[in-house]
């Protein structure tokens, strides 16, 4: 097997659209035996799960769609009880579901109830899709590669929680937003400890701006992000939605079995360094 293969079960959860969608996508192309589009809208995730069938290269590839509310610790239960009953374990998770800005504004006009659902659906939902999905892998036998130096165990599973270049700097406006990243990474680097001795690696992919509805929104809200973007990001554009895609599966692959607790900044160098603009 390759050290970039990823020929287990994944459970993609905002596998809808985005990021989500795209790991997805990138699973089926890796080889993986299955893959889970859970997302809050099932019609979506459906698509999701039949289109990725034409990037399959594994013969015995499944996938199906499954509805999840992250913000309710049921729905979040009974859909890991759904993918173990129908293939017996999980190996990786990747929690991609989220939401962004609605407004901008500094924190002394900052709309309660927005900094709530922010923090509700994107920290709250990373929590208790982690907690739920790491029990479930606790329960699993490990895997083992075997590499230039012989057998190393690929553990019980890997868990790559979606972050943010929020996560590490911050933009003016964007304080419900940014919290929330931040919990991100403190959920992810805690549990990495909590599970390292068990064989469950958990990481983050810390993007700044992607392709997408997300950014689509944040441009119609800031009629200066286009030139913000070509301003502080070293290469003059924004990610693609495979390339974080991409990552995401290295972290899972056995090439990354030395690597958790990692949130992985993907900003193409923007924050290396002080732009004027």
């Amino acid at each position: 097997m390759s050290s970039k293969a990823t020929d287990g079960v994944a459970l993609i959860i905002g596998g809808a659209s985005g990021i989500g969608q795209n790991a997805g996508f990138s699973f089926a192309e890796s080889g993986a035996e299955g893959v889970i589009f859970a997302d809050i809208n099932e019609e979506e995730a459906q698509i999701s799960a039949e289109k990725s069938k034409g990037f399959a290269i594994n013969p015995k590839y499944r996938a199906f769609s499954i509805h999840v509310d992250v913000t309710d610790a049921v729905s979040v239960q009974k859909m890991v009880e759904t993918v173990i009953k129908e293939f017996g374990r999980i190996d990786y998770n990747v929690n991609s579901a989220g939401i962004g800005t609605k407004s901008m504004a500094g924190i002394a006009d900052i709309d309660i109830n927005e900094f709530d659902n922010l923090l509700n659906v994107n920290m709250r939902g990373t929590m208790l899709c982690t907690r739920a999905v790491s029990k479930a892998m606790l329960a699993q036998d490990p895997r083992e590669f075997q590499g230039r130096y012989g057998s190393r165990s690929l553990g019980r599973g890997c868990i790559v929680n979606l972050g943010s270049g929020n996560s590490y700097v911050v933009i003016p406006g964007k304080t419900s937003y940014t919290t929330a990243k931040h919990a991100v990474i403190g959920i992810t680097k805690t549990a990495a400890v909590d599970y390292a001795a068990h064989g469950i690696r958990i990481n983050a992919v810390c993007p700044s701006w992607v392709e997408g509805p997300m950014t689509d929104h944040e441009g119609a809200i800031n009629p200066h992000l286009g030139a913000i973007i070509k301003a502080v990001v070293p290469i003059q554009r924004m990610a693609k939605p495979d390339e974080v895609a991409d990552a995401i599966l290295f972290l899972c692959s056995p090439a990354a079995s030395y690597i958790t607790g990692v949130g992985l900044m993907m900003d193409a160098g923007a924050s290396l360094t002080v732009r004027l603009f």
